[in-house]
């Protein structure tokens, strides 16, 4: 799918500039374990953020002779062979779907408004950046129109290849990636979903990073623990009934179906990594206290909050934009001391991914 052939492009451009700003998401429903080519075995549903983005440039520059594809890549303005090294080997897996790259030098520069390791999920970001960065070109070299469906469908789908959850990035409010009778959707690329009440509109999302260490796993491999989980089928039909709750809590506002089912999934993630083989506890003590303290303060007040988590021990605190000043006030006084150096992020639903003007 979306493979292409170098008969296809213009011959004629030497040299192309482009950048695009693209934003992390955080999926209420969770995506974990996959198949073949980066597919999910479950359908899942994110929130785009907006102030936590990736700003990537592109320098493309014709080479004289074909061959492998070269790249040169700038972290913050800094070299990281690390980042250029897993960078390379992506693109170098994509030549089929992108065969410019064989034909082109490219040099990248990529920065992130919000901190590497603060536990939010710069490969989304990255990767779904870099993603339309390249399908921008293609489109410019292309001899046919390229329409805007087929644009963001492939960007989507070249983003997933580098980071699954980077296919859900582009798209403004939410997205949906997964194959699913619930809406129309693929395991592909994901696709934008505005089918949800104002009382979802806008809502806000306080990142409190209770640790910005490394995680004790990566995320390849707790995808990879699925594969032989005892309660992965198990798992899988809980996340499709978790996803029909969830789309009807988004669409008729209901925001206590909504809460329930959302911290349902973001408990039953870690619930698989601490009974896996080998078994993971990725929570940390303060991220317990930061849930009983949101639930106590949620039962209290009544007010509309709740909380999802990453793979990781940071506290996801959503709550719609009505609620902002109060649960800001109780986030100061009683999840603020929880937080490493008291590092709350703030954030909310956002557009998607921008062409940046270089």
């Amino acid at each position: 799918m979306f493979t292409n052939k170098s008969s296809n492009y213009k011959t004629d451009i030497a040299t192309y500039k482009v950048g695009y700003s693209s934003p992390s998401n955080i999926a209420l429903v969770k995506y974990w374990g996959k198949f073949g080519r980066q597919f999910p075995k479950n359908p899942s549903l994110s929130i785009t953020l907006d102030n936590a983005h990736t700003k990537t440039l592109v320098n493309f520059s014709k080479k004289e002779v074909t061959g492998d594809v070269s790249l040169s890549f700038l972290f913050e303005g800094e070299k990281k062979k690390s980042f250029e090294d897993k960078m390379l080997k992506f693109l170098s897996s994509i030549t089929n779907e992108l065969p410019f790259l064989l034909e082109y030098d490219l040099k990248v520069e990529s920065s992130n408004t919000f901190p590497h390791s603060s536990g939010i999920a710069s490969s989304a970001s990255s990767m779904s950046a870099l993603a339309m960065c390249l399908c921008d070109f293609e489109r410019v070299l292309s001899k046919e129109e390229v329409s805007e469906k087929y644009f963001f469908e492939k960007a989507s789908y070249i983003a997933r290849l580098g980071s699954g959850s980077a296919s859900r990035s582009l798209f403004e409010s939410m997205a949906v990636w997964g194959k699913t009778d619930l809406v129309e959707s693929s395991d592909d690329y994901a696709v934008e979903f505005r089918d949800f009440s104002d009382v979802f509109n806008g809502i806000c999302d306080s990142v409190a990073i209770i640790s910005a260490g490394e995680k004790a796993v990566s995320s390849r491999a707790g995808h990879a623990l699925m594969d032989t989980h005892p309660f992965a089928e198990t798992r899988f039909k809980s996340a499709n009934s978790n996803m029909e709750t969830l789309l009807d809590s988004l669409k008729s506002g209901d925001f206590d179906k909504f809460t329930e089912v959302v911290e349902i999934e973001a408990l039953e993630l870690h619930g698989l990594m601490m009974n896996s083989r080998p078994s993971f506890i990725l929570m940390e003590p303060n991220t317990l206290e930061a849930i009983k303290r949101i639930r106590e303060f949620r039962n209290k007040t009544g007010t509309k909050v709740c909380f999802t988590l990453d793979a990781g021990p940071n506290v996801h605190i959503l709550y719609p934009n009505s609620e902002k000043s109060a649960v800001k006030k109780f986030i100061e006084d009683e999840i603020k001391p929880l937080a490493q150096n008291g590092l709350i992020i703030h954030d909310q639903m956002g557009s998607g991914a921008k062409r940046l003007e270089c």
